[in-house]
């Protein structure tokens, strides 16, 4: 069964108006519509209700056309082919403001937030008549609307004061104080503790609840099946599928009907003895960090987990040499900090695997083997010459090694999916043979498909390299890691092997500062 194909079986791509609500107009309809950029077509004839009071899961591997498709929604692509419809009347959006306008809201990963400014101030700010409001009324009407959906949060706090849930509950009441009819959430848990997270989606049923049409798009099997009403598939994309989610038992058979083979994210861990010392970090402070101490050894992984924001990126900073250590000690490979990074190796020294694979890890504006040479130039120059010939014959191979599609060298970074460049960045990284890998949210946003493929890699690196894992997941951190270190507010509360069960439990009071 493709996208092109009619039938009455929910698994058609027809549009459905009739999935548990009964003659009920969509609330926005895709008709037909395609999206092509050179020569990848990223969208082919999708066609898609969203109903009101109703929660739709949009799941697809990286590079199906989720994305795509949320931009032409959200007013940032126009449709090459086809169009789309609000409350059945014909639409074609030449901005996001127009899209807002229409009542349609996105709510980002990143939040573009104030941070100096109260919740009612952000709520308010740019909206027609916020200015003249009383700082007074402004609360009142913030505060009025956050009870009404079940978004707890007070008006009068600082937003810099405030954790990312909190932050998200501000950029919800943003697009709810627009008016919006339909709220799309991409990826909403990424820097949510599992309360937060809890409170999100009852947040969600809540709006849902009172009329709101909610996209939901999450790689988190276990939440679409929680929160969702019904669920559509893309695939190269094309819809290869509609459905309820009561009608799938479990994550595994979504899995298998969302990349069509069994996919188990249960990855079987191979006892490595623990080798020699590859990082030591005593007592680290500044910056943000306070009084940070663990090591690492080969053979091991260690997981840094917490809420994002709370010093994990300053102490990554300073492990992978952007900072310097303000106070404390941190030795690399048997160096201090300042002898290892004045004669760190190309090879066989320190890789890092960022979490801003598009902006940092990567160069967007150049093929994959000109981003091959970011880190590897080195191994390619012989004297004052680059042999780029080599260096394109091992750009390919590591492609077709990792599976990393389109599969062409040529293809510019910014024309790889989320999950492909990710792929790229690994095997770039790991093809310098580490002792001591720093991957920051190495499966964020992320299929199943290819978080399995890198959760093998990263295994596999143990055997000759320590890893620290830096991650929001709590579930990757217990499936890889051999110890779990949780960090609030620039401070490890506690570490610990994943084997302790009683402190597992604990893993989300730690994340929200709770020690006792």
């Amino acid at each position: 069964m493709n996208g092109h194909e009619g039938s009455e079986r929910l698994t058609s791509a027809t549009p459905r108006t009739d999935i548990g609500v009964a003659d009920v107009l969509p609330m926005v309809r895709l008709c037909g519509v395609s999206k092509r950029f050179v020569q990848v077509l990223a969208n082919d004839r999708i066609s898609l209700s969203f109903m009101p009071g109703r929660i739709k899961a949009l799941l697809g591997e990286n590079g199906a056309g989720k994305s795509t498709l949320m931009a032409m929604l959200a007013g940032r692509f126009k449709p090459d082919a086809g169009h789309m419809e609000v409350a059945g009347q014909p639409v074609d959006f030449a901005s996001p403001r127009e899209a807002i306008a229409a009542g349609i809201g996105m709510v980002y990963q990143h939040f573009m937030l104030v941070e100096n400014m109260t919740v009612a101030e952000n709520v308010l700010l740019g909206q027609e008549g916020g200015i003249m409001l009383n700082p007074t009324a402004m609360r009142r009407r913030v505060a009025e609307l956050a009870e009404r959906f079940g978004l707890g949060i007070d008006a009068r706090a600082r937003v810099g004061d405030l954790s990312m849930g909190e932050r998200q509950r501000v950029e919800i009441l943003k697009l709810l104080h627009r008016e919006s009819k339909i709220l799309i959430f991409d990826e909403p848990t990424a820097v949510l503790t599992p309360v937060e997270a809890e409170s999100l989606f009852a947040a969600l049923r809540a709006m849902s609840a009172q009329g709101k049409s909610i996209v939901f798009i999450s790689h988190k099997l276990e939440e679409v099946l929680s929160v969702a009403d019904e669920i559509a598939i893309l695939r190269r994309g094309r819809i290869e599928g509609e459905f309820l989610a009561s009608e799938v038992e479990s994550p595994a058979e979504l899995a298998r009907r969302m990349v069509g083979r069994d996919v188990v994210l249960e990855i079987e861990r191979e006892a490595v003895a623990p080798g020699r010392l590859v990082l030591d970090v005593k007592h680290l402070s500044g910056g943000g960090l306070d009084d940070v101490s663990f090591d690492l050894r080969r053979g091991e992984i260690l997981a840094i987990v917490g809420v994002a924001g709370n010093g994990q990126q300053q102490l990554v900073e300073v492990v992978c040499g952007l900072e310097k250590p303000r106070g404390g000690q941190v030795d690399i490979l048997g160096q201090d900090w300042v002898n290892f990074f004045q004669s760190r190796a190309w090879k066989g020294a320190l890789a890092w695997i960022p979490e801003d694979r598009a902006g940092l890890a990567t160069c967007r504006g150049l093929n994959l083997t000109d981003n091959l040479l970011l880190t590897t130039r080195q191994g390619f120059a012989h004297g004052q010459w680059l042999e780029r010939s080599r260096a394109s014959e091992t750009a390919q191979g590591l492609v077709r090694e990792h599976n990393v599609q389109p599969g062409n060298i040529e293809a510019q970074a910014w024309q790889l999916s989320g999950g492909n460049l990710q792929k790229f960045v690994l095997a770039r990284e790991l093809y310098r043979e580490p002792r001591l890998v720093v991957a920051e949210q190495p499966t964020q946003g992320l299929d199943v498909a290819a978080t399995e493929a890198v959760w093998r890699r990263l295994l596999e690196v143990r055997k000759t390299a320590g890893l620290l894992l830096v991650t929001g997941d709590l579930a990757e951190a217990l499936q890889l890691a051999d110890r779990v270190a949780v960090m609030f507010r620039g401070r490890i509360m506690n570490q610990f092997p994943v084997s302790d069960a009683a402190q597992v439990e604990r893993i989300g009071s730690l994340m929200a500062g709770l020690k006792d």
